[in-house]
This record gives structure tokens, C-alpha cells and sequence, in this order.
């Protein structure tokens, strides 16, 4: 007995689809075409703009590619499983550790946090990981070493293990005393295929090339991430020469720049609603502080933005009860805030 056929798909979900998976390529389309009409000269400068800035990135670009499909071909992002085991402030120290330097995104990162709290994870350890894990990765720390600089770069990912560590100490504190005992969402299950990694991690295969399936899987991680990261960047270069053309330095200046509290406490509450996406990010904050933006203005900015921008956020909220999500808020700017500062006494030293 044959199967009946599918209904051929509607124009009007044909169209929705289609926005839902190009809507950023789109975007850029559309920037450039309202420019062309309205301002020629300037839909010129920022293509030129984009296409300069893609080249002079494209080492980074191609090195953080490798790295991405490399931890997935050989299994090396299954080693996040052995964080997790351990007396609790190891448990939160390993995870910050992890977070920060885990190849995970802000999707991918879902079910494994799902499994680690349905499985009995302290909570402490899992904050420590789920706050760090959307600040730095290794193909955001090659990228912000490109895009911005080394020290930066480095500063950011102290950055975001501190974080880890600030939270996931005060959640093993508040939790001593009873709270947070329950932080699923009802129904949240053990995590699903992200859960095996934790429950039957699989060997990490170096030589993966002798393997036809790991082959396959580093292809077709280099070709999803290489989509992924073009079309954020193409984004945020075209947004970065409007900024730099229209946004007048003396206006950055005022509000974002110099070297006091409130420059970093500013960027710390606009990078909540402001903030694009992590890669999209790194060349606007570089042409903001070209402008005048304060350097710790800027970190507390990439900091506060990261783990709060919505992928990030969807995925706390998705899971966790509406209190944590809150306390993961709250954790999340007041640690922005204090890593703003401290890095802006840095490059003050």
C-alpha cells in the first residue's frame, strides 16, 4: 500500500519559508537597493566597504571555519561531557572553562543543557557553562583577534569564564540554602540526541579523514558555517560602513565613550537590545570604538549582548522555569557590567 502524497506546499508558505531561511542574505539585499535609490554614492561605498572587510577577515574566516568542522568531524566537542563530573566548585570551574572555549552554539547547546539538569547536574555547574558558553568559542576568539585584537580577544574569554564562575557560584550559594531545586520547565526530558554526549559520549577520532562519515560530517560543517558566518558578516559590514558614515563621532563620543561608569553601565543595558549576533557584532563594536567608544563600553557590550541575544535567551526560557531565566538575566548584565569595567582599568593600566 503506497503512501498518499504530500499537498504541494502554498505560495504564502513557499514565501514564508523562504524569508525564514534567507531573511538575513535578504536583508543585506535590501539595504543595498533602498541605498541605491536613495543614495547611489552610498550603496556603492558600502558594498566596496562589505567586500574589502570580507577579504581582509578572510584568513580568520577560513581558520575558524577549519576549527568548527575539525571539533565536529572528530568528535572533540564530545570531550565537554567530562566537565561534569567532580566535587561542585570543580564541577563549576570546569564548566565556566568549558563554556568558553566549547565549539557550541546557542541552538546546539539546548539538548545538552536540557540533559545535564534532567540527569541531576547542580545547577551551579550548568549556569557556569550556559553563561559562558554564548560569549567566546573557538572560531568567535579567531574572529575577535581579526576583527578587533589579540588582547581583546584574550580579554573576552576571561571574560566570559569569569562570568561562568560568578554565576555558578552564587547559584551553588542561593542553591546550599534551597533554591532553584526544580529549575526544569515541566516536561522538559532528558535532552534527546544532545543528551548522549553526556550519557555515552563517543571517542574522539583524531585521523578522522580515514573515516568516509567523518569526512562527509567536516564537508558538511565547513559549508553550513561558512553560510553561516558570510551572510552575518556581509550584514554587519554593510551596517558597520552606514554606521561609520552616518553616526557622527562626536555623538559615540558622548555617549559611549570616555572613561568613566557610565559609558559601561550604557553599553551594558543597550547591548541587550541591540545586539545582532555574535560575529555580526565584532565589526560593529570595531567601528564604534573607531568612533570614540570606550574599550570597556565595548566589552561590557559583546558580554552583555552574547548572553542575552536570543538565541541565548530562547534557550534559558525554553527550559528553565521563569525565575532562573530571570536570575540568568540578572547574572548576565551585572557580570557584563563588572567585565566592562574591569578590562576598561586594564587598558587604563
Amino acid at each position: 500500500m503506497t503512501e498518499a502524497a504530500s499537498p504541494p506546499a502554498s505560495p504564502r508558505s513557499t514565501v514564508v519559508q523562504f524569508w525564514r531561511d534567507q531573511r538575513v542574505w535578504l536583508a543585506s539585499v535590501l539595504i543595498l537597493l533602498v541605498l541605491a535609490i536613495f543614495d547611489p554614492a552610498q550603496a556603492g561605498t558600502s558594498a566596496s566597504f562589505a567586500g574589502a572587510a570580507l577579504l581582509k577577515t578572510a584568513p580568520f574566516l577560513i581558520l575558524s571555519i577549519s576549527i568548527a568542522a575539525w571539533a565536529g568531524a572528530t568528535g572533540a566537542d564530545n570531550l565537554i561531557a567530562r566537565a561534569f563530573t567532580g566535587a561542585p566548585l570543580m564541577m563549576i570551574a570546569l564548566g565556566a572553562l568549558a563554556g568558553g572555549i566549547s565549539p557550541f552554539c546557542s541552538c546546539g547547546v539546548i539538548p545538552l543543557i536540557a540533559a545535564l539538569l534532567a540527569m541531576g547536574v547542580p545547577l551551579s555547574a550548568v549556569m557556569a557553562f550556559w553563561l559562558a558558553s554564548p560569549i567566546m568559542d573557538p572560531s568567535m576568539f579567531v574572529l575577535t583577534a581579526g576583527v578587533l585584537d589579540l588582547q581583546f580577544a584574550l580579554a573576552k574569554t576571561l571574560a566570559a569564564i569569569g562570568l561562568g564562575v560568578f554565576g555558578g557560584l552564587v547559584v551553588h550559594l542561593l542553591a546550599r540554602g534551597g533554591a532553584f531545586a526544580d529549575p526544569l520547565r515541566e516536561g522538559i526530558g532528558n535532552g534527546g540526541c544532545g543528551g548522549a554526549r553526556v550519557r555515552a559520549p563517543k571517542p574522539v577520532v583524531w585521523q578522522f579523514w580515514h573515516h568516509a562519515e567523518r569526512r562527509a560530517k567536516f564537508g558538511k560543517t565547513a559549508s553550513t558555517t561558512t553560510l553561516f558566518l558570510a551572510k552575518w558578516l556581509v550584514l554587519a559590514f554593510i551596517l558597520e560602513s552606514l554606521m561609520l558614515a552616518w553616526i557622527p563621532a562626536e555623538t559615540v563620543t558622548a555617549a559611549l565613550g570616555g572613561d568613566g561608569f557610565w559609558p559601561i553601565l550604557t553599553a551594558t543595558l543597550v547591548g541587550v537590545p541591540a545586539y545582532l549576533n555574535g560575529y555580526a557584532a565584532l565589526p560593529l563594536v570595531g567601528g564604534l570604538m573607531g568612533q570614540g567608544m570606550a574599550p570597556g563600553a565595548g566589552m561590557a557590550f559583546l558580554v552583555a549582548g552574547g548572553v542575552t541575544s536570543i538565541p541565548a535567551a530562547m534557550a534559558v526560557w525554553a527550559l528553565a522555569k521563569p525565575q532562573v531565566f530571570a536570575f540568568y538575566f540578572g547574572l548576565s548584565l551585572t557580570g557584563a557590567f563588572a567585565a566592562g569595567l574591569l578590562f576598561q582599568l586594564w587598558t587604563l593600566a
